[in-house]
């Protein structure tokens, strides 16, 4: 990525920052948090004001050693227990629940819901209370890095550090203005969501487990959230609008027993598009969270794999600062290896979702036997970087593999 001149009405900032990082959602700012508690000058630049609503509003158990980490503590305006998935099929009156206290040994064995907007800000404050710098209404038109500095320009200012970290998300900067996305083609392409109030969600207690809800185009989910609210929402292989959200999982009892008497809020459609970035890092830039790869969220792997990435990242990236080889094209590849690892499974786990009966043998079947079980779980649970769960390297190993375009895009 060649360096750029600034143009005559964007002004240079003069802060000799250790870190530009572009996104201040979950994998952003805890890679800004983790760089800052360790002394180096981190500046967060993201364009939209918070708090934000965002969808993604389960957590998995492999995250929950990363906000230990971070000493970000639950509270009930922000968290809800879940204790594991439950599986249903609603045209065969068949369900199934997956406890994360059931998964293999070494992960939480439990996990949370939350409500994003506030989550998300949670995340952010921290990472400000650790000496982070972080700018909202900062919209990033370009960023780069070359062998002497990373670099990044608003529609005012230009940034100059000595590494650059994109967590932009599914806006993907760097993977667009590297023509580096190459989607996968097989996986859900459009969601229809709404929310809740005053919910009966006491119904789902004392669980709190997502509802994974199979559907014949897709599948969908029901999330419990703080105060009485509800996000419920579907996920489909094809182009859907508003009315499809009403007359499938909405018009189930499952739902309607939920949500009676509730008041409804804004039902939103938005592209889902999943994409792996071909050129996540290179000489003083990496890519983390969705900008490094965006999976169908049927498994709610999202924010854990970005906490877990970021963090990841950051413990090879601080040795690096120290000693002076940020710059090394080859620091992170041993991250690169484990993350894909992960990438890996829950593509894999997905691709058996929507084009197999995997769905209803393994998640509504009751012949897996102990062993396969405690493995499904595991994978569940996000514990996706271990190596001796046999249901994983089954998913790994397998013939049916996820497909990707073979061609970059940068307009998917």
């Amino acid at each position: 990525m060649p360096d750029q001149p600034a143009s005559a009405d964007v002004q240079d900032d003069p802060t000799n920052w250790d870190v530009l990082v572009v996104g201040a959602g979950p994998g952003g700012t805890t890679a800004a948090a983790l760089l800052a508690e360790q002394g180096f000058r981190t500046l967060v630049l993201e364009k939209e004001e918070f708090p934000r609503e965002k969808i993604g509003e389960s957590l998995l158990p492999a995250l929950m050693g990363v906000l230990d980490r971070l000493d970000i503590k639950p509270n009930d305006d922000t968290y809800v227990y879940k204790r594991g998935a439950r599986f249903v099929s609603e045209s065969t009156n068949r369900q199934q629940t997956f406890e994360f206290a059931q998964a293999l040994p070494g992960c939480a064995k439990h996990a949370w819901h939350v409500e994003r907007a506030r989550f998300d800000t949670q995340m952010r404050d921290r990472a400000r209370e650790l000496g982070a710098d972080i700018r909202h209404g900062e919209t990033v038109v370009d960023a780069g890095a070359d062998d002497d500095h990373a670099w990044v320009t608003t529609r005012t200012t230009r940034y100059r550090g000595r590494y650059l970290i994109d967590a932009s998300g599914q806006s993907r900067l760097l993977a667009r203005r590297k023509d580096a996305v190459a989607p996968y083609t097989q996986f859900g392409h459009c969601a229809v969501y709404t929310h809740y109030d005053n919910a009966r969600t006491e119904i789902m207690a004392p669980d709190y487990d997502i509802r994974i809800m199979l559907q014949p185009e897709g599948w969908g989910w029901i999330i419990p959230l703080p105060h009485k609210r509800l996000s419920v929402g579907i996920v489909a292989r094809r182009k859907i609008d508003k009315e499809f959200l009403d007359t499938t999982l909405l018009n189930g009892p499952t739902c309607q027993e939920l949500t009676e008497g509730a008041t409804r809020l804004e039902t939103k459609v938005t592209g889902n598009y999943s994409y792996n970035n071909t050129a996540q890092s290179g000489p003083r830039f990496a890519t983390a969270g969705d900008s490094a790869c965006f999976l169908d969220p049927v498994f709610s792997s999202g924010v854990t794999l970005a906490l877990r990435g970021a963090a990841g990242l950051v413990d090879l990236l601080i040795p690096a600062l120290r000693e002076n080889r940020e710059a090394d094209a080859g620091l992170l590849a041993d991250f690169h290896a484990s993350m894909d690892r992960a990438y890996g499974t829950f593509a894999g786990l997905v691709e058996r979702f929507y084009n197999s009966h995997f769905a209803e043998s393994y998640f509504l079947g009751t012949d897996l036997g102990d062993d396969l079980r405690r493995g499904v779980m595991s994978v569940l649970a996000g514990d996706v970087w271990r190596h001796d769960n046999t249901f994983q390297d089954m998913l790994l190993n397998s013939r049916r593999r996820p497909r990707r375009s073979t061609k970059p895009s940068s307009t998917s």
